[in-house]
This record gives structure tokens, C-alpha cells and sequence, in this order.
């Protein structure tokens, strides 16, 4: 059919419409330099340059069982980055709460008597809707975490507000469940302050497991998450020490009121919290990941399980502990997940078209079609929607499912979301004659969860080929159904 003329575009942050064109802001992906300063006023990475090396030779250990060539481009730097950002997100161990406290603790002659709530003058102090960063101790893999902090002051002092929340993410920075992060955030504050009381309220969302399943037809139907963290397990957990560890106490109510919280003070069962834990990962890409005996995966099974402790040890973590019994194992399956597959994308078969014929040159597509991927970069995931447009110059229309096997076929390897829009585009003009567009919507986990923690941003690409690069009326027909989709 020829190769179809392209253009590209990639954009992350915000983006909106002015009339029927596109503004596009903030240019970039996946900056390495984000890696190599530190978080500013946070001292930098920090730790042991040997722990680092030791990290990066069972990265590559990882890279090597995944299939990759770690001297290829892309991941040449992988193992350093991977080290680095996994030093900075435990950086927790090395830093004591004490520490942060004892330096702002301040006199407040108002609170007479030095017990403010024993004369019955209780002052409740609240920060909310601190937002941080921790990582799952059970998979290894990030979790967002929305902290509310309060506690009733006595002996006439107070403690700096901004302590609060860094006091959070000391234990935020650490190997963590929920319950846990919010009974050490709770014991610390209670005894470095020397409080009448501290009651923490945490809400956490850990990402969903992408699940795939092969129907007769070989065609494969991925079931995963909206762009977002709305399908997220989220799960609130809370803690309270000296007069708040009654519940029934009058305190907690006005906590939760100051703190803007209602009806959150659910049960602390997180058994469950980790959807690794109980359930095995589905397979990707035809590996089976459920029994390393069925020769599926690779040899190096072993070394990569090795390796992953190999990892928790120089963090700081004890592998034998029982919390992270298990843990090497999950981290190893979630990343199983995006190995690299020696099957061929063969679109040009029999099952491509289907549908009804549309008139020639008539725009065609198929919106919100959902991936996972792991980004080559740092090993963390991303997540989001495909929206593909294309002209036929013979009318024919592509089964949805095709275009969703794709889009499956090359999300689930490690990637950067800039080549994944390119091969999804390059695939599909292999099928059509006339035109191809691709816009990818996706949230990286290694922005928002690393670095300066980007919360709330979203990254977009696009690749336009044959009319589409050529038509700009084309082009914007398009992206007005996409905005004007219900989901978008």
C-alpha cells in the first residue's frame, strides 16, 4: 500500500481547544535530568554509591531475564535511573522524625496550664490533604497516598506546620502498607511532640492489575483502567494516639470535622490492599505467568527472583521479614507482564475488516482503547487510552478488536510512549490505503510518583500519516471527535 507521509507530535501537561485547533503545552517526556539533581530541598538522592552499583547489576540482571539487550539506547541508562529513583523513594530509612520535629517546636504561653485539653480548652491543629508517595511492600510497586494529620496541643507548644507533612513522607519514603504508614506517622508525632493526643486519617490507591484474556479467535481483549485513578483500590485507614485512641471520644469528631472528612472511618482490613497478593497476574503476550515450571519463563526466572532481594536488601529492607515474604516473587510476575515477545504482528488477515462500507474517503474510528505498559526508562508502568482515525480510500472499516489487539500487541513490552503512538500508527496503515491518526492519553506513574511527584499530569502524543499529514481539515475533523467524545 505504500508508506503513508507522517507528522508527530508530542505533548504532556494540559491542552485545550481554541475553536476547532489544538494548543499544545509543554513539550517532553520522561526527562532524565529530573533524575540526576534530587528533589530540590531534599538533599539530593543521598545513600551509599555501592548500594547504587549493586542495585544497577540486578537491574540489568531484571533487563537481561526480560529479554532486552541493556546496551540497547533506550535502556542503556535504565539500571542508573532505576537505582537512583528507588534511593530517593526510600530515602525514609535514612531520616528520623525526631530530627524534623525537635527543631520546630515553639512556645504558645495561650495554652494555660500546659494541658490545654485537661481544662476542658482544646485546640485541635489539622493539616489536610497532604499528598505523597510510598511504595508497596508487598509488589514494589508505588502507591498515592492522601494524608490528613491533626493532634491537640499541650505543655504550651507547638510544632511548625510544614513538620507535619514531612514527618509523613519520612515513612512515605519507606517499603510501606497503608495501616502501617499511618500508625508510624501517628506513633512518631505523639512522642516527639509530647501531645495530648495525634490522629492521622490516610486514603491510598494502589493501580489496578491489567487482566487479558485470549478468546477462540485468538484475538486478544484487554480489560483495564480509564485514564485516572478513579478505579484505583483505595482504601482509608486511620490511626490515633493518647486521647484520640478512644473513637468514641468526642475528639475524633472534631478531627474529622476540622479535616474535612466524612464517613471515611471505615474498617483497617487491608489484607486485600494489594491486588498481587491475592490474585496471580494474567498473562501477556503469551506468557504464562502463573507456574514458572511450564517453561514459559525464562531461565533466568531465578536470577531475576534474586535479584529482586538482591534489590530489597540494599534498600535497607530485610527480605526474610514477613511482610515482604512473597515480595521478590510478585515484583518479578508484574514485570513478566511486559517481556519481550518474539511473536509477529500479522494485521493483514482476513479478520482486519469487518462492519458496514462507508463512502470513500469518509473518516473512520475507534476511540478509548485502553493499554498498560511499562515504561524502559525507570520499570515503572503507564497507563491510558488510544484513539485511533483513518480513511479507506475503499471504504472498508477495521473490526474494533483488531485495533485493540494492537494496541495490546505493543503496549505490553517496555516502551516509551512516544514509539508506542508510532507503531500503532505504522500497524494500522498497513490494513488502510487512505490516512492514519493515533492520539495516546496516558498517566506515568514515573511522573507522578518520582522526582518533583507531578500529581494530576497526563502526557499526550500524536502521529498523523498519509491524508491525515496532509489534511488539515482532515486532521481537525478528527480531533473534534475526540474531544467531543463522553469519555474525553
Amino acid at each position: 500500500m505504500g508508506a503513508l507521509g507522517e507528522g508527530c507530535c508530542y505533548l504532556a501537561g494540559d491542552f485545550e481547544t481554541e475553536g476547532s485547533k489544538l494548543r499544545f503545552f509543554e513539550v517532553g517526556l520522561c526527562a532524565d535530568s529530573e533524575l540526576d539533581g534530587g528533589e530540590a530541598g531534599d538533599g539530593g538522592v543521598g545513600g551509599g554509591v555501592e548500594e547504587d552499583v549493586v542495585i544497577e547489576d540486578a537491574v540489568r540482571v531484571l533487563l537481561q531475564g526480560l529479554g532486552e539487550d541493556c546496551e540497547r539506547e533506550g535502556i542503556k541508562k535504565t539500571p542508573r535511573r532505576v537505582a537512583r529513583a528507588l534511593r530517593e523513594g526510600t530515602r525514609g530509612y535514612r531520616q528520623k522524625a525526631e530530627d524534623i520535629v525537635q527543631e520546630a517546636l515553639f512556645p504558645e504561653a495561650s495554652l494555660e496550664g500546659g494541658n490545654s485539653h485537661a481544662l476542658g480548652k482544646s485546640m485541635h491543629v489539622v493539616v489536610r490533604d497532604t499528598v505523597l508517595f510510598s511504595y508497596c511492600e508487598s509488589c514494589l510497586l508505588p502507591f498515592k497516598v492522601e494524608c490528613h494529620i491533626g493532634y491537640i496541643p499541650s505543655k504550651q507548644q507547638v510544632v511548625g506546620l510544614s513538620k507535619l507533612p514531612r514527618v509523613a513522607k519520612v515513612f512515605a519514603k519507606r517499603l510501606q502498607n497503608p495501616q502501617r504508614l499511618a500508625d508510624d506517622i501517628c506513633s512518631a508525632l505523639h512522642h516527639s511532640i509530647k501531645s495530648a493526643g495525634v490522629a492521622v486519617v490516610v486514603q491510598c490507591w494502589h493501580i489496578q492489575i491489567p487482566k487479558a484474556e485470549m478468546n477462540g479467535s485468538d484475538v486478544l481483549h484487554s480489560h483495564t483502567l480509564e485514564l485516572g485513578m478513579q478505579n484505583w483500590n483505595s482504601m482509608f485507614v486511620h490511626s490515633g494516639s493518647g486521647v484520640f485512641e478512644d473513637r468514641s471520644n468526642g475528639s475524633w469528631r472534631d478531627f474529622l470535622f476540622v479535616a474535612k472528612l466524612r464517613g471515611v472511618m471505615g474498617t483497617n482490613d487491608f489484607l486485600d490492599w494489594c491486588p498481587m497478593r491475592p490474585h496471580e497476574i494474567s498473562c501477556c503476550n503469551d506468557h504464562d505467568n502463573r507456574n514458572p515450571s511450564n517453561g514459559r519463563y525464562p531461565s533466568q526466572y531465578n536470577d531475576m527472583v534474586a535479584a529482586a532481594s538482591v534489590i530489597l536488601r540494599s534498600l535497607g529492607e530485610d527480605p526474610l521479614r514477613k511482610e515482604l515474604v512473597g515480595t521478590p516473587q510478585r515484583f518479578v510476575k508484574w514485570l513478566m507482564n511486559f517481556k519481550r515477545s518474539n511473536l509477529e504482528m500479522n494485521v493483514l488477515s482476513d479478520s482486519a475488516h469487518g462492519g458496514t462500507k462507508r463512502a470513500v474517503g469518509e473518516i473512520q474510528h475507534e476511540l478509548n482503547l485502553q493499554f498498560w505498559s511499562q515504561c524502559e526508562h525507570h520499570l515503572l508502568p503507564f497507563h491510558g487510552m488510544v484513539h485511533i482515525g483513518y480513511i479507506d480510500v475503499e471504504g472498508n472499516s477495521i473490526n474494533r478488536s483488531v485495533l485493540q489487539s494492537i494496541v495490546h500487541f505493543f503496549s505490553c513490552k517496555l516502551q516509551v510512549q512516544e514509539r508506542l503512538t508510532r507503531q500503532i500508527a505504522e500497524a494500522v496503515s498497513l490494513i488502510v490505503s487512505g490516512g492514519v491518526i493515533v492520539m495516546v492519553e496516558a498517566i506515568h506513574i514515573c511522573m507522578v510518583a518520582r522526582g518533583i511527584e507531578k500529581v494530576g499530569s497526563t502526557t499526550g502524543t500524536m502521529v498523523s500519516m498519509g491524508r491525515f499529514s496532509s489534511d488539515i481539515d482532515a486532521k481537525e475533523k478528527f480531533q473534534e471527535i475526540v474531544w467531543n467524545s463522553p469519555n474525553h
